[in-house]
């Protein structure tokens, strides 16, 4: 069965109409179903689950806006689009106050009707997306706070839950603000470990003979202020998973007795002679290219492969810009409640801005940017110009447009046109980019290929 590019409730009194616009939709790839009117509708909102509504306003019984009205907390991921007589644009306008996506005048224009039918469906499967993943991953793995629709981030998450369950040592790669750790808390809750300890330590963070206390623990009189015996975090951990973060800032003499307990699982407390064992599983991240550092002797070349029996790759941010929005409202409803704030969302603009972006710092930074616009921003959404990543010189240039200043048509049209001059040319890979469809960027490159040819 070929798979269709979503589903399409088309609502109108009018029999010739309905049929008409349906066959059209098929046509376009769509499933379709049909009402006569609103209460009828709302009965095919629960069996047919439609993406998105095509709705006249004047009807028997219920009509488009009551449709809306009623439809909406039915069906929250479902986009509605209403139908009007060209003389009756202010109760468009009604409609898309209470919660339409916009609408089209009569008779209808088959351009504009699949123009804003693709975007009302990309709207609306990447909020039905993002509900069914937090579904999923709630009833499957428990993957707190780690949200992608994205199919790289998929794979990610199909790889954690496949491995958690093993007793093998993981190596977590990923540049800085990708959430490893979140990555090797995954891997720790949705393992046999789980009821036992989660123990993390950052490598980078401490000096040599402080690091190898950290890990192993030491006698009294080890070293000067050694007052007494201390545990490591090896023996903190035992039954559960040692988190080691920047694992490539280990010392090479502390790499020595790291090797040691993952060869045989046994090691001594710094200053003392007794053999210790304990079970812990051992994940390692770090966001550096191991490899190089084993060419360059800073680090074991036996230890990288003691560590990197199973690797795991977390993407850039930049890589999965699909991820964006969804991320970006998580950040925005955690915000808003922790500062008191009522925010709608983001403007279009904002989202584009978000994309745009190339987020160096990723998640982290997008986290933090998010923060600060809730904070900052005065009306009722977050807009482009509320947001660190619009505002900085470096970051204009790096656009290569000023923010506030351009319309969003402009934005779209560089974001696709730079993104398919990254992608060779490729609409799909773009498309995948981006987050669209690849039919849209199709359809922009003829439109302004047509607007270019006429100036």
């Amino acid at each position: 069965m070929t798979k269709t590019r979503g589903r399409i409730l088309v609502v109108d009194d009018e029999a010739n109409a309905r049929e008409a616009l349906a066959e059209l939709l098929e046509d376009d790839g769509y499933e379709t179903a049909t009402a006569a009117d609103g209460e009828k509708a709302l009965a095919a909102l629960d069996c047919f689950r439609p993406h998105v509504v095509l709705t006249d306003l004047k009807m028997p019984h219920l009509d488009g806006i009551g449709l809306i009205e009623q439809g909406r907390p039915r069906s929250p991921a479902t986009a509605f689009i209403v139908m009007t007589a060209f003389g009756s644009i202010e109760n468009a306008v009604e409609a898309i106050k209470k919660g339409a996506e916009n609408y089209l005048t009569k008779p209808l224009d088959l351009d504009a009707v699949s123009a804003l039918v693709e975007r009302a469906m990309e709207k609306s499967l990447l909020v039905s997306e993002a509900a069914d993943l937090r579904r999923r991953l709630d009833q499957r793995f428990s993957f707190d706070r780690i949200l992608g629709v994205h199919p790289s981030m998929q794979r990610l998450l199909k790889m954690v839950a496949q491995v958690a369950a093993s007793r093998a040592t993981v190596l977590v790669l990923g540049e800085s603000g990708t959430g490893k750790e979140l990555i090797a808390a995954a891997l720790h809750q949705n393992s046999p470990r789980r009821n036992k300890p989660f123990v993390k330590l950052n490598c980078a963070a401490l000096a040599e003979t402080l690091l190898e206390s950290e890990l192993f623990g030491h006698e009294r009189g080890a070293f000067t202020g050694a007052t007494g015996r201390r545990e490591g975090r090896f023996m903190k951990a035992d039954g559960g998973t040692l988190f080691l973060d920047e694992v490539s800032e280990i010392p090479l003499s502390v790499q020595v007795k790291l090797l040691r307990f993952l060869q045989e699982r046994e090691f001594e407390r710094v200053g003392g002679n007794e053999t210790l064992r304990v079970d812990v599983r051992v994940v390692a991240a770090t966001n550096r290219v191991l490899e190089d550092r084993v060419q360059s002797g800073e680090f074991r070349e036996d230890l990288y492969y003691r560590l990197n029996v199973v690797q795991l790759d977390v993407p850039p941010l930049r890589a999965r810009r699909s991820d964006i929005p969804i991320l970006a409202e998580h950040f925005l409803a955690k915000y808003a409640e922790e500062n008191g704030r009522s925010i709608e969302g983001f403007s279009e603009a904002a989202l584009l801005a978000l994309r745009l972006y190339p987020w160096p710092g990723n998640v982290r930074e997008l986290e933090n940017a998010i923060e600060r616009a809730v904070v900052l921003t005065e009306g009722s959404q977050i807009e482009a110009s509320n947001l660190p990543s619009a505002r900085g010189q470096g970051d204009q240039q790096d656009l290569g447009v000023m923010i506030p200043g351009v319309s969003l048509a402009e934005l779209e049209r560089m974001a696709i046109e730079r993104t398919m001059d990254a992608v060779g040319g490729s609409t799909s890979k773009a498309a995948e980019i981006l987050g669209i469809s690849r039919r849209k960027i199709q359809y922009r490159l003829k439109e302004w290929a047509t607007a270019d040819a006429s100036d």
